[in-house]
């Protein structure tokens, strides 16, 4: 399902410039306010739970590329599983891909993508910050 909505060029993801894609938690308020803010910047979203999150690595390795971040800095380390299974242990970056790909519910805040940009969004307004390259420009 990924790669229907990702075009893949030069090994880096991208999607279509007037389409906002989020990955995000439906049961938080603050994840639902980033996708109502979202909603009135472009024409399309499309949203995913974070269940529906990529499941290869090579996905996860384009989006971290984008975010320019490591593995662990999406996740919530105050969640339990967390805590209880991966808190003091250090991994591989191929093994983080794992922890990334089959325990989604870790993701800390939506991931939004929007041409070749990607964006953590630690508040509802951080979306925006996929304009700012707008604003720059003009």
């Amino acid at each position: 399902m990924w790669k229907f909505f990702l075009r893949l060029k030069s090994h880096t993801m991208q999607t279509h410039f007037r389409e906002i894609l989020i990955y995000y938690n439906p049961e938080s308020s603050s994840d639902r306010q980033t996708v109502a803010h979202a909603q009135a910047l472009v024409p399309h979203i499309r949203t995913f739970a974070h269940s529906q999150a990529p499941s290869t690595g090579t996905s996860w390795q384009q989006i971290l590329q984008a975010l320019n971040c490591h593995p662990k800095d999406l996740l919530n380390k105050a969640h339990p599983y967390y805590q209880l299974n991966i808190r003091g242990r250090e991994f591989d970056e191929e093994s983080w891909l794992k922890v990334l790909r089959y325990n989604p519910e870790l993701i800390k805040a939506p991931i939004a993508i929007r041409g070749k940009r990607a964006i953590l969004c630690l508040t509802p307004t951080d979306i925006y910050r996929l304009t700012e390259q707008e604003v720059d420009s003009l």
